[in-house]
């Protein structure tokens, strides 16, 4: 069985042009899947005699430049699009784009390993991070271009969380916030008893505002004193039976089974990596897929439960 064995930590990786649109319901920072499947690929393309696989992953974000305009203080955020090179009979080409988001990320990943002998001596290590480096720059992560990797390296996993929290510095670490949904949703509960955790995922969302004495105004949330909470797509859930190869009509692949799915929103929050020092380790993202005991339906989630 592969042991933890190393982190492979990545400073600074500058992407351009990612993934705003992270679901149906949010944008900015892109989805966390964009990050899992992105180092999911990057594992199948390591070159080694010996087993080597890239586990769990913990996000970073030093800047997030979400490419939107607004005219005033009062006009709503609109997406900046590029302008496409017109068709050959002078009309627009018929391309529909989505949003853009410039950002600036560090990555530290789970190395595990089932032969010790690998990755034993600094050549070994030297040309591993190389490689990985090389085939990052090869790939999307988000959907965005890799424009630079300040650094790449490996770190031992004995290492102190206090010491790899300092690696990440200056940035906001994104983590579960499933407790403060729960609070959120009792708290809306005492008011109406059919509030559900949608209603408190939508309620992070707004503000209120409250007429006080004569141009004085008070405005609450719900995030009051919670920290910087954020909706974000965990995964998705199956809604319909599972299609054989060629079955279902435009799919994206005919070799492949199929099937309808929603996604599963959850509460993440944006916390400074000194405030981790002692439990960052459970900081790093996980995908699992699993089945519902309540209806059978397949479930596929991320979370940072450790498998």
């Amino acid at each position: 069985m592969a042991s933890l064995v190393y982190y492979l930590f990545f400073d600074h990786v500058k992407i351009q042009n990612a993934n705003a649109i992270s679901s149906p319901l949010t944008y900015g920072f892109p989805a966390i899947s964009g990050f899992i499947g992105a180092i999911h690929a990057l594992n199948r393309k390591i070159e080694s005699t010996d087993p080597i696989y890239l586990d769990g992953v913990l996000i970073a974000c030093h800047e997030c430049d979400v490419q939107v305009y607004r005219p005033n203080d009062y006009s709503d955020y609109t997406f900046r699009l590029t302008r496409n090179p017109l068709a050959k009979n002078g009309d627009n080409r018929s391309i529909i784009e989505e949003g853009r988001v410039h950002l600036d990320v560090s990555l530290l990943i789970e190395v595990k390993i089932e032969n010790f002998e690998a990755l034993y001596d600094d050549d070994q290590k030297n040309e591993f991070v190389n490689q990985m480096k090389q085939k990052l720059y090869q790939q999307r992560i988000a959907g965005g271009h890799v424009l630079e990797i300040g650094e790449a390296k490996l770190i031992p996993s004995d290492a102190s969380d206090e010491t790899l929290a300092n690696l990440l510095l200056p940035a906001f670490v994104l983590v579960e916030a499933q407790q403060d949904l729960q609070e959120i949703t009792a708290e809306l509960q005492q008011q109406d008893p059919n509030a559900t955790a949608l209603d408190a995922l939508i309620e992070t969302a707004m503000l209120h505002h409250h007429p006080q004495e004569k141009e004085h105004w008070q405005t609450t949330s719900v995030k009051q004193g919670r920290g910087w909470l954020v909706p974000i797509p965990l995964g998705y859930q199956a809604i319909s039976p599972l299609f054989a190869a060629g079955k279902l009509q435009e799919a994206r692949s005919n070799e492949h089974q199929s099937q309808f799915v929603e996604c599963i929103y959850g509460l993440g929050k944006w916390v400074f990596p000194l405030r981790l020092k002692e439990n960052l380790s459970q900081a790093f993202w996980r995908y699992q897929c699993s089945t519902l005991q309540s209806n059978g339906a397949e479930i596929y989630i991320i979370n940072q439960q450790n498998n």
